[in-house]
C-alpha cells in the first residue's frame, strides 16, 4: 500500500528509476570534476508569467509562517545518495513528468543532513545556473514544491515516533502562529466591517461565541494595565455636583482655586502663580475695552487671592511693636489718627524691625476695627493686614518674630470627604464587563457627602493662629476667608447701587429650628443698631448722586448689612447708568463730600467670625432659589423671600486711583467689596448683570502702570519677592530667547545690550558708587573744607533769620533758625544711620520728602512757553553742591521710582534702559526739532570665535578625533568648560561696567514701559540710580532739566524722553 502510495498517480517506476540514474550518474560527474551541461534555454510564455505571478502571491503569504521541523535519519544503503527527512514535507511528493524535457537537464545539488529544509522557493541553491525560477517550480497542476526535475525513492517504511514528532512539533507551531496577534488590534477590529458593531467594544455578548473568551481576556488585561476608576465613568455620573464637588477639590491641592474659578476658566487665559489658578486675560479682544471700561464705566475684579493677617491685642501693645517695622518718612503709619480710629484705610511699605531704609518686606493695607460705642473704654484692638501672596509668608515670619509668637493656638484639621457609597471591594471587572453600570444606592448605610465651601481656605495640618506668651497678642490668617472684590470707574456707585440692596429690619425669626439670621434679630432688638443701620443705608443711598468715587476722600471705609443679592437679579443682562434725579445739590451729599463718613459708619459685623461663619453655614443654595423662581404664579416676578432672606454683613473700602502727578487726577478710582466666604458667586454674577466687565491679572497691571505706582511684585525690586520675580522672568524669557535659532535672534552684544532679560540693580548702583567715588576723591584734592561743611548742613548757609517760601499746595510757611536747626539734626542722624546700611546692598527711596525734592529739581526752570519755576517758589531748595553732598553721603547705593513720557514716536518695552543725554545731543535737539534721538554704535562680538571654536571642538570629540598627547587633551578640556556657558547673543558673567559699556551713560532701566491709551505716546515706569540721577540733573542746563533717552534691548535707536517723578 505503501508503494502504491510512492508511485503516484500518472507515473511509473520505470520514470522514477531513470530519474534516479540520472541523479547518480549527474553525482558521479562532480565526483571527477567534470561540469555539468548547461540548461537548455526555456520557452517562456503566458504559463510561465502566470507561474511566476503565482509564486510571488504565496511568498508573501507564507513569509510569516514557521519553517517545517525536519529531523535526519538514512534509511540504508539503497538510499546511500539521498537524504530522507521524515519531517519534511517533500518526503512523500511524488515527481511528475516534465512538461519541458529539455528543462529539467542540470546538476542537484546534495542538501545538508542538518539544514532545515522551508519552502523551496526561498533557497536559490536547488536551481541550476541559468534557469528561471518559475520554470523549475512549474508543475502540470500549477505551483508545486520541491525539486521537479529529481526522481526521489520514496522510503518502504517510516519510523512512527520520529514521523509523530515532526508532526507535533509542526502543529504546535501553527497553534503558536494562530493565539499570536500580527497587529494591535483588538478581536472585535478583526471581524469584516459588515459585522462589525459598536456595542462590541463594551459588551462582549455582541461578538460571536469563538471570540468571546479571547475578548474576555483583552477586558481583563486592559483593566489591569488601567489605573483604578470611580463606579460611575459615564459623563452624567462624573457631571453630578456631589462628584463635581469632590473633583473640583481634588485639583485644587497644589493651586487654590478662587470662588469664581469655574466662571473665569471658560472666559479667561489661567496661570498658576504665587499657589493659586488666576485668570490672566480675556480669551476675546478686548484689551481696548477694559480700558473703556475703567475710564468711563465699570471694571471688576476678584482679588481674592490677597491674604488677610489679623491682630488681635491691645492697642499701645499693637502700636509699639508695629512702629519698629515702619517709618513715618514714608507717609501715614499705624498710629495715624484717621486710621487708628477706623474711617480711614491706611496703606504703607513693611521692613525688618529697626532695618529702614534697607531689608524692605513689602507694600500692604490696613484696617483698624472701629471701637464700639459700648466698648470704648477696652483697650483691645482688631487690625486687618491685607498683603500680595508673594509677599505673606515674608511678612507673617517677621510678624510671628516681633511679637514672639511661638506656640500656634488652632490647627487647620481636615474632614475626609466621601463619594457616595464606597463599596468594601471592587467587582471583577471580567464579570461584570457587559453589564450598564447603575448607580447603587444604601439607603441609610450611604455615607452623606460632604459640600466643601472655600476648600483650599487653609493648608490641612498647617496653623493658622498663633499668640504670644508676653504680650498676649494673637495672629491669625484669614487668608480666603475674606472675599474681596474691586470695582474701577466712575459708574462704580451705580453698579454697587443697582446690585446690592440694604437689608430690612427683622425682629422675629423665619424658623425656630434653623439659625438663619439668628444674630440679626438679635442685633436688630437693639435700638441703637438699628439707628446705626438707617444712617449707614442713607448714606449708601447718597453714593447713587455722586458722579465719581474719587470725589469721596481716598480710603472711606463704610459698614453695611446686605439683603441676598440673587434675589434682584435683573431678568438680562444690563448697563447701569446714572439717575439725573439724584444729582441733586443738596446739603448731605456736600456734607458727606467735605467730611466722608462718620466713624460710627464704618462698623460692620464681618469682623465677628462667628456671625459670618453663621452666614456662610446657612446660605439658601441656588437650586431652592430656582425651584421658588418656578412656582410664582407670574413667571419673571420679583422673588420676596420674607424673614427668610439671608442677611450679608459687608464692608466697602474707597480705592483713591490716581493721586500723584498733575495729570488725571482721580483716575482709576472705585471701591473695594469685603465678603464673608462662600458668596462669591451670590455677588459676582449680579455685579456682571449690572454691566461691570470682568479684567485678570493683566488688566490689574495696565491699572498700576496707568495710574504710575509701583505694581506687586513686578516694581519692588530691594524686597525678597520682587527678587523672586527677577529670577522667574530671567529663566522665562531666556528660554524662550534659547528656543529661537541663532540666525532668528537678537544678537544683544552686537546691539551693546548687557542684560535683556534682568535688570542688574545691585551692579549698577556699586558701579555708580565707584565714579560718586572718584568725583568724591576729586572734591577733596580740590576744596578739604568745602566737602566738611557740606556734610554739616544740607542747606546752604543763610543769614537771615527766617525763610518765607511756598509748600507743594502754594501757602507761604514761615521757616524759623530753630525749624533749620531741627532739620540739620535730623538730616545727620540719617546719615549716621545709613552709613552700615548701604554697604550691604541697595535700597529704593522712599521719603516723601526727599522725592518732593528730586521732583521740584526735574522740572524745567524756563523754556518757551513755560513759566519760570524755581525751586524756591515750590518750597523747595536749589540744587546746589552744598545741598547735594550730604544725599551723596547719605545714599550711596539707592534707586529712585521715576515716570517717563516719550516726546516723539516709540514704544518703549521692558528691561529698556534710561541713558544721560550728552551735550551734542542737546545741539542736535535745538536744530532740529524733529530729531528722535541719536544712534549707538554697533559693537562687535567678541564671543562669537570663542562659540564657533566651541562648537567645533564638540564636534570633533562626536567625531573620535582625539588629540595627539594628553597634555593638549587636558587643554582642550580645561577650554570646552570655561566657555561651556557661552550663549551666541548674550553676554556671559559677570558683567563688564554697566554704566560706561555703551556710547551713553546708563542710568537706570524699565520696569512697565507700552503704548499709554491714556496719554496717547509712550510711557515708562521704572527706576534710576540716585546719584546719578543727580549728576545728571547738576549738568544739564535750566530749559532741558529731566530729558533722558530711552534705548529698547533690540535697537540701537536712542529717543527722548521726559523724566518725573511724582508724590
Amino acid at each position: 500500500m505503501l508503494g502504491d502510495a510512492a508511485l503516484g498517480a500518472g507515473g511509473g517506476y520505470d520514470r522514477a528509476a531513470a530519474a534516479g540514474s540520472e541523479a547518480e550518474g549527474a553525482a558521479r560527474r562532480r565526483g571527477q570534476g567534470q561540469r555539468p551541461k548547461e540548461a537548455a534555454p526555456t520557452r517562456g510564455g503566458p504559463a510561465a508569467r502566470m507561474s511566476n505571478a503565482r509564486e510571488k502571491k504565496r511568498a508573501k503569504k507564507m513569509r510569516n509562517q514557521p519553517s517545517s521541523v525536519t529531523l535526519s535519519s538514512d534509511y540504508g544503503p539503497c538510499h546511500s545518495g539521498i537524504q530522507h527527512h521524515n519531517g519534511g514535507s517533500r518526503s512523500f511528493q511524488t515527481p511528475k513528468q516534465d512538461l519541458y524535457p529539455e528543462s529539467s537537464q542540470g546538476y542537484q545539488q546534495q542538501r545538508h543532513p542538518y539544514q532545515s529544509p522551508g519552502p523551496s522557493y526561498r533557497n536559490e541553491q536547488y536551481f541550476s545556473k541559468g534557469q528561471n525560477r518559475s520554470e523549475k517550480e512549474r508543475g502540470r497542476g500549477g505551483w508545486r514544491g520541491g525539486r521537479q526535475n529529481v526522481s526521489q525513492e520514496m522510503p518502504k517504511y517510516i519510523t512512527a515516533s520520529t514521523f509523530a514528532q515532526a508532526r507535533a512539533a509542526e502543529i504546535s507551531a501553527m497553534l503558536k502562529a494562530v493565539k499570536q496577534k500580527s497587529s494591535n488590534s483588538l478581536v472585535f477590529q478583526t471581524l469584516p466591517r459588515h459585522m462589525r458593531r459598536r456595542a462590541m467594544s463594551h459588551n462582549i455578548k455582541r461578538l460571536p461565541r469563538r471570540l468571546r473568551e479571547i475578548a474576555k481576556k483583552e477586558a481583563e488585561k486592559a483593566v489591569h494595565q488601567k489605573k483604578e476608576h470611580s463606579k460611575s465613568k459615564c459623563r452624567k455620573a462624573r457631571r453630578r455636583h456631589v462628584n463635581l464637588v469632590v473633583e473640583f477639590n481634588r485639583r485644587q491641592k497644589k493651586n487654590i482655586w478662587l470662588e469664581t474659578h469655574i466662571w473665569h476658566a471658560k472666559r479667561f487665559h489661567m496661570v498658576k502663580k504665587w499657589g493659586y489658578c488666576l485668570g490672566e486675560r480675556p480669551t476675546t479682544k478686548s484689551y481696548r475695552a477694559c480700558y473703556r471700561a475703567m475710564t468711563k464705566h465699570c471694571l471688576l475684579q476678584d482679588l481674592s487671592y490677597y491674604c488677610c493677617l489679623e491682630l488681635n491685642g491691645k492697642e499701645e501693645d499693637l502700636l509699639k511693636v508695629l512702629a519698629s517695622m515702619c517709618n513715618i518718612d514714608t507717609g501715614p503709619t499705624f498710629a495715624a489718627v484717621p486710621c487708628l480710629s477706623g474711617r480711614i484705610q491706611g496703606s504703607l511699605v513693611l521692613y525688618h524691625a529697626n532695618r529702614y531704609p534697607e531689608d524692605a518686606l513689602g507694600p500692604i493695607t490696613f484696617i483698624w476695627k472701629p471701637k464700639d460705642e459700648c466698648y470704648v473704654t477696652s483697650k483691645m484692638r482688631q487690625l486687618w493686614i491685607w498683603t500680595h501672596p508673594s509677599l505673606k509668608q515674608d511678612i507673617l515670619t517677621e510678624l510671628k518674630s516681633v511679637f514672639q509668637c511661638t506656640e500656634p493656638v488652632e490647627t487647620c484639621s481636615p474632614e475626609p470627604v466621601v463619594t457616595f457609597c464606597q463599596e468594601k471591594k471592587q467587582p471583577d471587572v471580567a464579570m461584570s464587563v457587559g453589564r450598564k453600570r447603575k448607580r447603587e444606592d444604601d439607603g441609610e448605610k450611604a455615607v452623606p457627602l460632604k459640600k466643601i465651601i472655600g476648600d483650599g481656605t487653609r493648608v490641612p495640618l498647617q496653623p493658622y493662629c498663633w499668640t504670644s506668651q508676653t504680650t498676649g497678642v494673637v495672629i491669625s490668617d484669614l487668608t480666603m476667608e475674606i472675599l474681596r472684590y474691586r470695582l474701577i470707574g466712575p459708574l462704580t456707585h451705580c453698579v454697587l447701587t443697582e446690585a446690592l440692596k440694604t437689608a430690612s429690619v427683622q425682629t422675629e425669626m423665619a424658623d425656630a429650628e434653623t439659625e438663619l439670621n439668628n444674630w440679626w434679630v438679635e442685633n436688630c432688638k437693639d435700638s441703637e443698631k438699628v439707628s446705626l443701620h438707617q444712617r449707614q443705608e442713607a448714606i449708601f443711598e447718597l453714593l447713587q448722586g455722586i458722579s465719581s468715587p474719587s470725589e469721596i476722600p481716598a480710603g472711606t471705609i463704610l459698614g453695611l448689612t446686605v439683603g441676598d443679592p440673587r434675589v434682584n437679579l435683573p431678568k438680562k443682562r444690563s448697563k447701569a447708568l446714572p439717575n439725573p434725579e439724584k444729582y441733586q445739590d443738596n446739603e448731605n451729599i456736600r456734607q458727606l463730600l467735605l467730611e466722608g463718613v462718620p466713624v460710627e459708619c464704618a462698623h460692620s459685623f464681618i469682623w465677628d467670625q462667628t456671625i459670618c461663619k453663621n452666614v456662610t453655614e446657612n446660605k439658601i443654595p441656588e437650586q431652592d432659589l430656582n425651584r421658588m423662581r418656578g412656582e410664582l404664579l407670574v413667571p419673571g416676578s420679583q422673588l420676596d423671600l420674607g424673614p427668610r432672606e439671608s442677611k450679608i454683613p459687608i464692608l466697602l473700602v474707597q480705592q483713591p486711583g490716581k493721586v500723584a502727578g498733575e495729570d488725571r487726577p482721580g483716575w482709576g478710582s472705585g471701591w473695594d467689596i469685603c465678603l464673608p466666604k462662600g458668596w462669591g458667586m451670590a455677588f459676582w454674577i449680579p455685579f456682571i448683570y449690572q454691566g461691570a466687565r470682568v479684567g485678570g491679572l493683566q488688566e490689574s497691571l495696565k491699572h498700576s502702570e496707568y495710574k504710575r505706582t509701583p505694581h506687586i511684585p513686578n516694581d519692588y525690586p530691594d524686597c525678597p519677592a520682587g527678587v523672586q520675580f527677577q529670577e522667574d522672568l530671567e529663566s522665562i524669557l531666556l528660554e524662550k530667547f534659547k528656543r529661537r535659532p541663532p540666525a532668528k535672534r537678537a544678537n544683544y552684544v552686537k546691539l551693546g545690550t548687557l542684560a535683556p532679560f534682568l535688570c542688574p540693580w545691585g551692579q549698577l548702583t556699586r558701579d555708580w558708587e565707584v565714579r560718586n567715588k572718584a568725583q568724591e576723591e576729586s572734591v577733596l584734592a580740590s576744596s578739604p573744607d568745602r566737602m566738611s561743611c557740606a556734610i554739616e548742613s544740607q542747606v546752604p548757609c543763610d543769614p537771615n533769620p527766617g525763610l518765607i517760601i511756598e509748600d507743594s499746595q502754594g501757602d507761604r510757611v514761615t521757616c524759623s533758625q530753630g525749624d533749620m536747626m531741627e532739620e540739620r539734626t535730623t538730616i545727620q542722624n540719617l546719615c549716621t544711620e545709613h552709613e552700615d546700611a548701604t554697604s550691604n546692598g541697595f535700597f529704593v527711596v522712599r521719603s516723601r520728602k526727599l522725592l518732593r525734592q528730586l521732583s521740584a529739581w526735574c522740572r524745567p526752570t524756563c523754556g518757551k512757553g513755560q513759566r519760570v519755576r524755581p525751586a524756591s517758589k515750590l518750597g523747595q531748595k536749589e540744587m546746589t553742591e552744598e545741598a547735594l553732598l550730604p544725599i551723596f553721603k547719605c545714599y550711596r547705593r539707592a534707586l529712585v521710582w521715576v515716570s517717563l513720557s516719550l516726546l516723539r514716536k516709540g514704544s518703549p518695552e521692558l528691561h529698556a534702559m534710561i541713558c544721560v543725554p550728552t551735550q551734542e545731543d542737546f545741539l542736535q535737539l535745538d536744530k532740529d526739532q524733529l530729531f528722535c534721538g541719536p544712534q549707538e554704535p554697533k559693537h562687535r562680538d567678541m564671543f562669537k570665535h570663542k562659540i564657533l571654536k566651541l562648537k567645533e571642538r564638540k564636534k570633533k570629540k562626536n567625531n573620535g578625533k582625539a588629540l595627539e598627547s594628553g597634555a593638549s587633551h587636558a587643554l582642550e578640556a580645561k577650554a570646552v568648560e570655561e566657555h561651556k556657558e557661552l550663549i551666541l547673543g548674550l553676554w556671559p558673567d559677570p558683567l563688564p561696567d554697566v554704566t560706561s559699556h555703551c556710547s551713553r551713560i546708563l542710568l537706570g532701566f524699565v520696569t512697565q514701559g507700552d503704548f499709554s491709551l491714556a496719554a496717547g505716546c509712550g510711557e515708562a515706569l521704572g527706576f534710576v540710580n540716585l546719584t546719578g540721577l543727580l549728576h545728571m540733573l547738576s549738568s544739564q542746563p535750566a530749559d532741558k532739566k529731566g530729558l533722558v533717552l530711552l534705548r529698547t534691548p533690540a535697537s540701537l535707536q536712542y529717543r527722548f524722553a521726559r523724566l518725573n517723578i511724582e508724590v
